[in-house]
């Protein structure tokens, strides 16, 4: 049965209307709803972190947390620098007005809100993309319209829109739904397409609501530094600099050849992107094929511990990432970018897939020891080869009927190249000996 209309939606020949949803700081958001006190207090929650310890990596810092340099998938240990914690642990003399509060990850407990949220946004609309725990595209074009509201108010909502649209007023039906139903603040971007509202769901933040109306996205896009695009990473935000392409209106200018030219057919889209055009139809959501997390330095880096602090923090963040989408994984790898921009990946293979952020950690810090004394500017971690049955997990001795330690020779087969490594390293798990060129890395993890 087709879903009611309101009065005064679109026609089915109009523009679609996208709701892209963004939990604020969702993991720290949880924890406010458990323990209120918390409300306006720096907080950060931690993966692999135990209450008072400092190993593990940051899953998510709230706000006042971030105004003190602390930010996702960096170590704890250089949050707690930034950020002493509040129970006074940390150097004597810090003022008590710039500590945080830490709490480690509890999984399970943000999974009962994320449902809560996610029955919101399947009862607003027909179609939901649900991209990870805390985000979702929500197609609303049968549900309400890009008409003014009678009387001409002024729009409320951050953007270009200047006059209030019924989309508007859906919005914030859905952000105070989820705010009385889920007890977690989001923000919300509204515009023609998935790209644009995914950029407007970030440009208030927090708690926000920004419209960009039907005929406003170039005007929406040109001021806003390529960075902010969608796709776009801090290497490819440098080389368009370089280029002199500095805005999204910068791009949407640009020579599609020549950015054809600099970066293959991924030219094309950013070009598409900057100028607005997005035709994808919203949805429901696929499996992935992988999941990875990278993280750039200031500067190249040469030391061993500041690398090997990065990738344990992206080793947890990814394997955390997993663990939320209950999905099993069957290859491990890195990706170490040397100055200027030389990628390298390298990656092992297991026998079976595995839930096991421990092993995540060991194998991407194995694999990076063959870097341990260059200069690096950027690390990724990545798992792939994706399983969602959890019946099929391996044992700590491999498969049924498999002698624990024994190297599987066959290559493991997921779609890349063999770049010509082996490892021979005797492991819990028996591993495929090819290390695969990882050729589907996304900049922005």
């Amino acid at each position: 049965m087709e879903a009611a209309r309101l009065p005064g939606t679109a026609d089915e020949d109009d523009q679609r209307i996208v709701l892209h949803v963004d939990m604020d700081c969702f993991y720290a958001s949880c924890e406010r709803l458990r323990e209120p006190e918390l409300e306006g207090e720096p907080v950060v929650v931690g993966m692999g972190y135990e209450a008072g310890e400092t190993n593990g990596a940051v899953a998510t810092a709230s706000y006042e947390a971030r105004e003190h340099g602390v930010e996702s998938a960096q170590p704890i240990s250089r949050a707690l620098e930034q950020l002493p914690r509040i129970d006074g642990e940390t150097a004597d003399g810090t003022d008590t007005d710039h500590r945080g509060h830490y709490r480690p990850v509890d999984l399970e407990f943000y999974r009962t809100v994320a449902a809560d949220v996610k029955s919101v946004l399947h009862d607003c609309a027909d179609v939901v993309r649900e991209v990870s725990i805390d985000e979702a595209y929500l197609d609303v074009t049968d549900r309400t319209g890009w008409d003014p509201v009678p009387g001409g108010d002024p729009s409320g909502a951050a953007g270009p829109a200047e006059t209030r649209r019924l989309a508007e007023g859906y919005a914030r039906h859905v952000i105070e739904r989820i705010d009385r139903e889920a007890g977690v603040p989001a923000s919300v971007g509204v515009a023609p397409n998935m790209s644009t509202a995914k950029i407007a769901s970030d440009f208030d933040k927090p708690n926000g609501l920004t419209v960009v109306p039907p005929g406003h996205v170039r005007e929406f896009l040109s001021p806003l530094s390529t960075a902010e695009l969608h796709g776009v990473g801090p290497v490819t935000a440098r080389e368009l600099s370089e280029q002199g392409i500095e805005t999204a209106g910068d791009l949407a200018a640009a020579d599609p050849t020549e950015l054809e030219a600099l970066f293959g057919q991924r030219g094309r889209e950013l070009y598409a992107r900057a100028r607005g055009d997005d035709d994808r139809e919203v949805t429901p959501t696929g499996r992935p094929k992988s999941l990875s997390r990278e993280s750039a330095f200031a500067e190249p880096v040469r030391e061993g511990e500041p690398k090997r602090e990065t990738v344990r923090a992206l080793a947890a963040d990814v394997a955390d990432r997993a663990r939320s989408r209950e999905a099993l994984y069957r290859t491990i790898g890195i990706k170490v970018v040397e100055p200027p921009f030389e990628v390298n990946t390298r990656a092992e293979s297991l026998s079976g897939p595995v839930d096991d952020p421990s092993l995540v950690e060991e194998i991407a810090l194995d694999l990076l020891e063959e870097f341990h004394d260059r200069r690096v500017r950027k690390l990724g971690v990545r798992v792939s080869n994706l399983s969602f049955e959890a019946g099929d997990q391996a044992t700590l001795g491999g498969f049924e009927g498999a002698d624990a330690g024994i190297r599987d020779d066959g290559d493991e087969d997921d779609g890349d190249e063999d770049d010509g490594h082996t490892s021979s390293r005797p492991s819990r798990f028996r591993r495929g000996s090819g290390q695969a060129a990882l050729d589907e890395w996304t900049e922005d993890g």
